[in-house]
């Protein structure tokens, strides 16, 4: 059904998807290649939320070289959009430039599209095919297919630790691990996310800003501490540059003046403080990561935390993927990488699959996947 030549051309899109990494989010990562006798015309992938989507920047590309779509092959990632949202529907210009062909990688999960789009093209006279280079479309937007699937984001958890397991000596002591280049991909990750999420008790210990730095971005993630008791210092250095990006806390119960006094005190500075606590008086955390799909439109969440959070992240079963660095030393005595409690029996533990494994310098990474 497919040629080389399209396969070649589907890659290319993908490659403008990539450009959308760092910059897209809420919106899905998608790019488009539009094609006319054996040519690239046009280029573009998707902007800031409220820019341009991948076609529409394509289109124009098109337009700006002074050549015309008509009859043309657009490649594009993800199914052109058929609602108006915070941009007027993408189906609508491309009906207007007249393509004789629209092959899209796979179909957009929204709801609000979900094949609407394709047969809208359809029925404008214009052939459209489906599914090239699926897995790789998805790949790259893992979060936003969970979102409108689940309800929920694609969760990270992020982990460095040495050899045989341990993230910081008995006392408490971490930085650092690995080497400048893993912690350097690490903000790569960070970077994607919509989200960095970490516990009250890293920021006690560490003290990080937890933004990106490392890498290009003119998006900072949201940070989020878990906090049930909304011990966070005030003068905690994640709380730096909240002009650039927000901060919440989430804790467990404000039942007490004291609790009050100090979530006003947080709020009247832009720091967003909400309950939401479970049956133990503790974060729910489940619900958390449902609010923040369902209520903030977060794709990807990014975990840095310690050793009782992730922990406790793994026991509710709310982490699909595992993001490791292992250092080449060992540790001996120390913390290790998530309290996961007393496994009853062997048949009862976890199961994850390695999905990619990379070195950088001397430090091994391993992504992974539930099974």
């Amino acid at each position: 059904m497919y040629s080389a030549v399209d396969h070649q051309l589907m890659r290319e899109a993908l490659a403008e998807a990539q450009k959308a990494l760092y910059l897209s989010n809420p919106n899905p990562r998608v790019g488009c290649v539009i094609v006319k006798e054996g040519k690239v015309i046009g280029r573009g992938h998707t902007q800031q939320v409220g820019g341009p989507h991948a076609e529409i920047q394509a289109l124009a590309d098109v337009q700006a070289h002074g050549f015309s779509a008509e009859s043309a092959t657009v490649y594009v990632t993800l199914e052109p959009c058929n609602h108006t949202g915070r941009t007027p529907p993408c189906v609508d210009a491309l009906i207007k430039a007249k393509p004789a062909m629209v092959i899209a990688a796979m179909s957009d999960p929204n709801p609000l599209v979900a094949g609407q789009g394709l047969e809208r093209l359809k029925a404008a006279g214009i052939e459209v095919r489906c599914g090239l280079l699926k897995d790789e479309a998805q790949a790259l937007n893992r979060g936003f297919i969970s979102r409108m699937t689940r309800g929920l984001p694609w969760v990270r958890l992020k982990i460095a630790a040495s050899l045989d397991g341990k993230t910081a000596l008995p006392n408490g002591q971490s930085q650092w691990i690995t080497g400048p280049l893993a912690r350097a991909d690490g903000h790569h990750w960070r970077a994607q996310a919509c989200a960095i999420v970490t516990g009250v008790g890293t920021v006690k210990e560490d003290d990080p800003n937890l933004n990106v730095r490392e890498v290009n971005t003119l998006r900072q993630p949201w940070r989020v501490i878990v906090d049930s008791k909304l011990e966070t210092p005030p003068a905690a250095k994640i709380f730096n540059h909240l002009e650039g990006a927000g901060v919440m806390i989430f804790c467990a119960q404000l039942d007490t003046a004291d609790l009050k006094q100090k979530a006003k005190a947080f709020q009247e500075r832009g720091i967003e403080v909400i309950e939401m606590s479970n049956a133990q008086g503790k974060v729910d955390l489940p619900k958390l990561f449902a609010y923040l799909a369902q209520e903030r439109e977060m794709n990807e969440i990014h975990i840095e935390s310690g050793y009782k959070l992730n922990g406790s992240m793994l026991r509710e079963n709310c982490v699909d993927e595992l993001l490791l660095y292992y250092a080449p030393f060992l540790m001996g005595d120390g913390i290790g990488m998530a309290n996961m409690g007393l496994l009853p029996n062997l048949d009862q533990h976890q199961d994850w699959q390695i999905i990619d494994q990379c070195l950088f310098g001397s430090d091994l990474r391993l992504r992974l996947i539930r099974n």
